[in-house]
This record gives structure tokens, sequence and C-alpha cells, in this order.
């Protein structure tokens, strides 16, 4: 009896993008015309016209007591944060400089919270002197705090973040459950709460961000579920009322062959019922989602042109000039324990039939650099232009740009 072949599942489709005859248009500009516009290749382009609609579409599920917020980690590139600004409540850093980049953008100071591990007193006094919300880590922050505050004659404003004792099932990545650098354990939260009055701090609210890059409605509905109760049973050790409950987000884009995008619908009617709920028990707290990669990702492409066509044993490799040190979440070397293949197209051959599969691979002298492995794409050649989908988050800035001295890559937004 002969194997029957299995079907290999394929990506979600990329239809965020439209063509125009074999070219694929970001911005509503042909992708070549906008290589010789960029100036360069490589460059990440991500398009505001498909920001504006991942923000509309949120805002059509989410209660209207909920508060949007941008984590400019995703993406932290100045134009784009300031796109941003006008178009969510608040946004979330995690470092000083992230934080100047927001107030640089224009977002006001009470709308910008601060979250991270190891937070240095020097970042601690740059955020208290702006006046930003801190989200505490540890009582030593805490600590620190107090003294930061006395010293400008300005009450910290914080939240206290806590590590619960459950993590977001089936997501990209844990943040919480379990021993982790994030946050205050839950059940040493109160003992925190009950000091912070001593310390002189401005006491806010909470934090809670149990995963991130989930695809299973059910199990972000379970998780804000549970840091909401959570947050409710601190609240009555709390010394003074919830100004602030941000639960985190968690919501992810389909990278990978099989995955399908994430079904916005239930997670929406539960959120509606916390908002009721909590405007009995939480009435003045400002109620917050915070997302990085859902509002961007999708939004944002990587091109890099190719520079040769080379066959090695019956193997066709696409060299290009771009690579894992610009993109290093596409090589499979920024979290992926099994390497898989981001969404790849020909950007300048659409519509063209899909040929033999193909590798593509960048300039550096390591195998890890590569972007697509063994990929059915239409025929290409030195000249044409590679497109990686799903780039708009965690693109430049989380990829070695210096490794072995290319130059960088460009960013715009179109």
């Amino acid at each position: 009896m002969s194997d029957i072949p299995r079907a290999v599942p394929a990506h979600a489709p990329m239809d965020q993008f439209t063509c125009r005859g074999d070219e694929l248009l970001v911005g509503g500009m042909p992708l070549s015309r906008l290589a010789e516009r960029v100036g360069q290749t490589p460059f990440y382009a991500v398009d505001r016209a498909l920001l504006n609609a991942r923000v509309a579409s949120l805002r059509q599920v989410l209660p209207e007591r909920m508060s949007l917020h941008y984590a400019i980690k995703a993406n932290p590139m100045p134009a784009l944060v300031q796109h941003m600004v006008g178009l969510v409540d608040g946004l979330d850093v995690a470092s000083a400089g992230e934080m100047q980049v927001a107030l640089n953008a224009g977002m006001q100071a009470q709308d910008i919270s601060f979250a991270g591990p190891g937070k240095r007193d020097a970042e601690l006094a740059q955020a208290v002197a702006a006046g930003v919300l801190l989200n505490v880590e540890s009582p030593r922050e805490a600590r620190a705090l107090a003294g930061i505050s006395q010293r400008l004659g300005l009450p910290a404003r914080v939240a206290v973040r806590v590590n619960p004792d459950f993590e977001l099932k089936s997501s990209g990545m844990k943040m919480s459950g379990g021993p982790k650098q994030f946050g205050i354990d839950a059940e040493a939260v109160p003992e925190l709460l009950r000091e912070l009055p001593a310390l002189g701090l401005a006491f806010e609210g909470f934090h809670l961000y149990a995963g991130s890059q989930n695809l299973k409605a059910a199990s972000i509905v379970e998780a804000q579920q549970k840091s909401y109760e959570l947050a409710c049973r601190l609240a009555d050790q709390a010394p003074g009322p919830v100004k602030a409950l941000n639960l985190g987000g968690g919501f992810g884009i389909p990278y990978f062959p099989g995955e399908t995008r994430l079904d916005l619908g239930p997670i929406g009617d539960n959120l509606a019922g916390i908002a009721q709920d909590a405007a009995q028990r939480l009435p003045q707290a400002e109620l917050i989602i915070e997302l990085g990669r859902y509002l961007v990702g999708e939004a944002g492409v990587y091109v890099c042109r190719v520079v040769d066509r080379k066959v090695s044993r019956g193997h066709v490799f696409l060299v290009t000039d771009g690579g894992l040190h610009h993109h290093l979440a596409a090589s499979g070397n920024f979290g992926q324990v099994l390497r898989k293949n981001y969404p790849v197209a020909i950007g300048n051959r659409m519509g063209q039939p899909q040929g033999e599969p193909v590798s593509v691979v960048g300039p550096l002298c390591t195998p890890l650099d590569l972007l697509g492995d063994r990929m059915p794409l239409p025929d290409a050649q030195p000249g044409d232009l590679i497109v990686v989908y799903q780039s708009g988050a965690y693109g430049a800035t989380a990829s070695p740009q210096n490794f072995l001295g290319h130059p960088a890559v460009a960013e715009v937004l179109v």
C-alpha cells in the first residue's frame, strides 16, 4: 500500500495588501517605485492605512470604557509612533529611551506607562520627572522611587505589576505564572501595598501581562478574566482607589503555515462583561488593553533585493542583500524552537505561477542567514524584490544590525 501524501498547510492569506498587475502595493504605491523612493534595499515599509484599519476594527469590538494602548517595543520607529499617537489612548514603554520617543511623538505623560524589570535609578528619576506612570516590578524599585520622589518633590505615579499564579495558555511567550523576572508575585503584592503609603508614592493601580502572541480567543478570555478577578481581590488591600487597570494583551497574528487570524468576537464580549462589572467594583478605574504586534505587525513588510541566483546540487538559492541582521525573527532566531517560514513573496512577480521550491538567503557568512527555506516561489532573477510579510513588529530594533558590518536597513511609513 503506497503512502498517501499529506497536504502541506498554507500560510494565512496576506490579503491586507493588494496588487496592481504583478506589483505588490504598499501604501498604494507599486513596490518597485517605492524601492526607488526609499533609495535603497533592504527596507521596512509600514502601511499607515492598514494601521488605521486595525485600530478601527478593534474599536468596533472593544467596550467604550476600554482604553487601547500601543506597546512601542513592537516598533519604535518615530514616524510610526507619532502616527499611533493619533489613533490610541496611550503608549507603553520599556526604557527611558522609548519614553523619550513617546514624549517626542506628542503623547501626554499621564497617558504613558513604563514597565520592565531592572529599571536603573537614572531611568526611574527620568520617569518621575516626566510624570509617567511607573509599573513597579520589585520592592527595590518602590524603595528607590521613594528616595527619588522625595528628592524631586514629586510623588511617583505607580502601578504594581503583578506576576499572577497562572499563565496565558498557548502563548508564544509566557510572561506570568511560576518564577518570572516580570512583576511581583501575586502572593507578595499585599505586603508591598501596605508599604506604599509610608514610601510617599501615588498608587494608581495594577498591571498584569500574562503572555504574548496568542491566536486562541478562549485562552485570552480566560487570562483576562482571571487577571480582572485577581486585580479586584488585590484592590481590597490597596492604599487607595484603583485608577488604572492594565489587563495586558497577548493578541497574536498568523506567521506560520496552518495558523489563522485571531477571532476578536469572544474577546470583545468578555471585555464588555468586565467593563460592566468594573463599573460597580472599580468605578474609578480606567481599563486598559495593551497591544504591540497586533496593532502593527500585519501592516509592515520587509523588502530586499535578489543579488544572485545560485544552484547547488540541484537546489536553487536566491541570495539577497538582506537577512537575519535586519530581520532576526524571520530567520527563525528570535524565539522559534523549530524554524518555520514567514510568508514570503516575489513582490514584482505577484501574478506569476509558483515554481520549484527555493531557499531565500542573505549575504552573511552563516547558514542561519535564511529568510525562506524551500518555499515554492515564482521564478526569480537578480534584481527582483523579495517581500517578507508580517514584518511590522520586532524587526529592525530586534535584530543585530551591526553583525558583519553590512549596511543598515531603512524604515519608512507610507
